[in-house]
């Protein structure tokens, strides 16, 4: 357009020195705007068309690890865990199904399996198992899936482009207070356990207090808890600290021996929620190399009912601004609460936080490491801690039973006579007699005598 302005210019002879090239200048300089402004309007209707498809492109190059989901609660409540029932290819009533995971490149998922808190000193270890067999199935018995015990298994599974699938606990409760029952939920798979969940264990303290047990003073983590923390590191299972209270996150941060991980926690500062984690836990935090994996649910994120993405990309801004992008990772939270931000209401909606990000100038290389590496880097290190620990043996540490007041608990020493079969206290009965019968025939046999006389 220049170069033909200039040439039409150039080439009119008979051109007025003065209002002529002044008009012809006008007239050219009118044109380039109306031209610069379709450009920019162009470029502002398909800016957000591109950072979508950057968002995507990054996702597909690096495939989020999410932190936590607890499908398998919502397949109990839903389906009474009736795995054959359902497709989960495509499951209604929850936010969670595999084709919504892989819309929103969720390459490995951490899967909670999570008992209620009531069934604390009753059948807590028997519905683990339960929701245990269940999160297998569902990785067995689905091709899109494969279940994965290490960090190499993981990488491994994405080279397969499968949804790898790692097992978590969610609250210490599961245990009973029994390291060997820690140890049997390990070779079953498990890879993470959060020592609490929304009440205190006899060892471990929450950050909830909606149940009044346990309750301790000055004793957030017992010395049996950090055995509990001593073992998970020999077995090189991955210590959560979402849901624990902050004394005994800290505690725990200065006795493990490996990086430890929130698995689904956000900002206390962006919003002061007791389930989230303050600057200077944080700080704690970077220096064991641990990992901070920020939780979606509404309440947590904006503590109101209803979020926002910018609310959620505060959290992560706040966060990289006190430790850096290369502790924080993703942990959503879905299934296991009841509200999301507006746009971020199920799996496949990750591409939409990250494009957020992309947009508040994070580099891709930082979203690399949120998406994956980071969780990568923390397995594999509490991975070479299980290695540099291998010649230790299993600890025998038992909780005295005094700190576990369980009344179900059997102690192991010969029955009490009261406790045998009543045909045993029939028998006994008859051949020997109560002693209050014995002095009562006794008393008539003499009363007898006098009457006689």
């Amino acid at each position: 357009m220049i170069s033909t302005t200039l040439d039409w210019i150039t080439q009119k002879k008979d051109m007025p020195s003065g209002e002529t090239v002044k008009s012809a200048f006008g007239s050219f300089w009118m044109q380039s705007l109306r031209a610069l402004v379709v450009f920019l309007s162009l470029c502002h209707l398909t800016s957000g068309y591109s950072e979508r498809d950057r968002a995507h492109d990054l996702m597909s190059r690096y495939p989020l690890i999410d932190g936590h989901n607890d499908l398998a609660l919502q397949l109990r409540i839903l389906h009474n865990n009736h795995l054959s029932q359902i497709d989960l290819h495509n499951v209604s009533k929850v936010a969670t199904d595999i084709s919504r995971l892989q819309a929103g490149h969720v390459q490995t998922q951490m899967f909670a399996v999570y008992v209620l808190c009531g069934a604390q000193q009753k059948d807590a270890v028997r519905l683990t198992l339960e929701q245990i067999d269940l999160v297998r199935r569902m990785c067995t018995e689905y091709q899109e899936f494969e279940l994965v015990t290490s960090a190499q298994e993981l990488k491994n599974s994405e080279m397969k482009h499968k949804i790898g699938c790692l097992i978590s606990i969610e609250g210490g409760h599961s245990i009973d207070s029994s390291l060997p029952a820690l140890r049997m939920f390990y070779q079953l798979g498990v890879r993470s356990m959060a020592l609490t969940h929304t009440c205190n264990t006899p060892w471990a303290e929450s950050s909830a207090k909606m149940y009044d047990t346990f309750q301790r003073q000055n004793n957030s983590l017992t010395q049996f808890g950090k055995g509990v923390v001593e073992e998970m590191n020999r077995l090189g299972m991955i210590v959560d600290l979402s849901h624990t209270s902050w004394d005994t996150a800290s505690a725990v941060l200065r006795h493990s021996k490996a990086p430890v991980i929130f698995s689904h926690s956000s900002s206390y500062t962006v919003c002061n929620h007791s389930r989230n984690v303050p600057d200077w836990l944080l700080h704690e935090l970077k220096k064991k190399h641990g990992l901070i994996m920020v939780n979606l649910h509404s309440t947590f994120v904006s503590c109101r009912a209803e979020a926002s993405l910018s609310d959620v990309a505060d959290h992560f801004d706040h966060i990289k601004t006190v430790i850096g992008a290369e502790s924080i990772g993703i942990g959503g939270d879905f299934e296991g609460a009841v509200r999301f931000p507006k746009g971020l209401e199920d799996v496949s909606k990750y591409p939409a936080l990250i494009q957020e990000l992309l947009q508040r100038n994070w580099t891709e290389d930082e979203l690399g490491y949120v998406l994956r590496k980071n969780f990568l880097r923390v397995f594999e290190e509490v991975e070479r801690v299980r290695d540099q620990l291998s010649l230790n043996l299993p600890s025998e540490v038992q909780i005295p039973l005094v700190e576990v007041q369980n009344p179900c608990r059997l102690v192991l020493r010969p029955p009490h006579p009261r406790g045998l079969p009543s045909n045993h206290k029939s028998s006994s009965r008859a051949e020997h007699g109560p002693p209050g019968l014995l002095i009562l025939a006794t008393v008539l046999l003499l009363s007898s005598l006098f009457l006689i006389e």
